[in-house]
């Protein structure tokens, strides 16, 4: 597994947050309820996403060590103005330049605290890319708009998944994911649309404690194919298994139990 480049990362955010801010500006409603996060509105969903890239802006920017506070945060939650789609925009805009500046700016290897271990600011651009690719998803669904990513990025996302779950297997006592060991079972994810350079294949092991997983296409009790971008949106709980775009080969209870307890994201 080889993570992409710091650059790639800072790149990726700012493009992503462009297709955020269309979204915003489309004429969709944003009191409209996002169908993959219930509780939230498209704009409450917009503020949440912008929100957390500001709360990672100031800790790589300061070169924080330890968590700081989100009311300590300037402009977390965004304009005062409710349900205007050009104030959403501009601290958007403005949002994304700070980010992706304090980014580039810091490298990925200066030292920022960081809650699974990995105490850099490298670990801040690649979870800050999928926050937001996975996030504008959820909008890109509340607003009736397509989605596509970009197949590095696709496969690199599912990746750190599988490495937040085995952190939170090994970690937190009490985490869902605990309840994943399943001795004897496993589950192959299969890209349809998979390149050499990609490698969308994954085989992930359930026997032990922590899930150990690797690219490759390998036989498994439990098989989920389509293209990329299907199986990564269903992956994190985004796509039905039951949509056209995907074939599920095996026990399907088991892909179930994983996804019911694989609570991150």
């Amino acid at each position: 597994m080889t993570l992409l480049a710091h650059d790639r990362y800072c790149d990726e955010i700012a493009h992503q947050i462009g297709l955020l801010r269309a979204v915003v500006t489309s004429g969709a409603d944003l009191s409209a309820t996002v169908p993959t996060c219930p509780d939230w509105s498209l704009e409450q969903l917009v503020r949440h996403t912008g929100g957390a890239l500001r709360w990672v802006e100031l800790m790589v920017r300061t070169r924080a060590q330890e968590e700081i506070p989100e009311e300590e945060v300037p402009g977390v939650e965004g304009p005062e103005e409710k349900g205007d789609p050009a104030a959403l925009d501009a601290w958007l805009a403005e949002t994304g330049e700070n980010i992706v500046a304090a980014l580039r700016e810091a490298g990925p290897d200066a030292k920022v605290w960081g809650w699974a271990g990995i105490l850099n600011a490298g670990f801040w651009a690649r979870r800050m890319t999928h926050e937001i690719t996975v996030h504008r998803a959820d909008a890109t669904l509340a607003a009736g708009l397509p989605y596509e990513v970009a197949p590095d990025v696709a496969a690199d996302a599912i990746d750190e998944w599988l490495q937040i779950i085995e952190w939170a297997q090994r970690t937190l006592p009490d985490d869902p994911s605990r309840e994943l060991r399943r001795p004897g079972s496993s589950i192959h994810l299969h890209a349809t649309d998979n390149t050499p350079d990609v490698n969308a294949e994954w085989f992930i092991d359930l026997a032990e404690d922590a899930v150990a997983w690797r690219r490759g296409h390998e036989k498994a009790t439990v098989a989920l194919r389509g293209p990329l971008t299907a199986v990564l949106l269903a992956f994190y709980r985004r796509l039905p298994l039951d949509s056209p775009q995907l074939e599920v080969l095996g026990e399907r209870e088991l892909l179930e139990f994983w996804l019911e307890r694989a609570t991150f994201g």
